[in-house]
């Protein structure tokens, strides 16, 4: 005989939340504001990618950014220099932001103003995958130095994600990275993914990038 119970949560846990992701997502569209949720391992070049995003668009939408961290305020200062409207989230040390927890940032944030919201998750390929933010939509960036065989390792992000940055592609020379190889790795996950290198630090593959978010919050507001 059992002297203790197994109780299996993870299932409701994951059930509730895509409740709330929904219900997160229709009053973002009710408000126009479109929210998108931006993955990545730390140092893939999350950050730089946001300051390139915020320069080109400033003019067009009003932004604001969720920064999403464990601890510390690093990115939410490096990103306030912009004029953008930011807001830094601690998890507490949890690994992921959920739909609720993204909720709390967003009416921290406030998004009366907001036309376009861009949130930063917490560094890493497992945890954020899992869990749906209510966001419109989701990307992901991968780095040159990360190597290309993190599809085959992190199926699961890149099988989420609508949109994949490959990024540093400055330095694609330096690194034994496949990049026609990645394409058909992540198109294998996920067919309607969309790829675009990018260097964030050279502005490359930028304009690329701006105008699919421009089409997104267009179709978010029209549909």
């Amino acid at each position: 005989m059992d002297i203790y119970k197994i109780l299996e949560i993870k299932q409701s846990v994951f059930e509730d939340n895509d409740k709330q992701a929904d219900l997160l997502r229709e009053q973002l569209k009710k408000d126009k504001t479109f929210l998108l949720n931006l993955m990545s391992s730390p140092g893939s070049g999350k950050t730089t990618t946001i300051l390139r995003t915020i320069e080109a668009l400033k003019d067009e939408m009003r932004i604001g950014i969720l920064e999403a961290d464990i601890d510390s305020d690093v990115d939410a200062n490096t990103v306030s220099k912009t004029g953008a409207k930011v807001i830094q989230l601690h998890t507490g040390g949890m690994c992921h932001l959920d739909a609720d927890m993204t909720k709390q940032g967003l009416i921290g944030l406030g998004t009366e103003d907001v036309d376009f919201a861009i949130l930063e998750n917490v560094g890493n390929l497992v945890c954020p995958a899992e869990f749906d933010t209510g966001a419109s939509k989701n990307a992901m960036i991968l780095s040159i130095p990360e190597g290309d065989d993190k599809p085959l390792k992190y199926p699961l992000m890149f099988s989420i994600v609508d949109v994949l940055l490959i990024n540093k592609m400055d330095a694609i020379g330096y690194f034994d990275f496949d990049l026609e190889a990645v394409k058909a790795r992540v198109k294998k996950l996920n067919p309607n993914i969309k790829v675009i290198p990018i260097s964030a630090k050279k502005g490359e593959g930028m304009d690329e990038w701006t105008q699919w978010i421009r089409t997104e919050v267009k179709n978010w507001n029209e549909k």
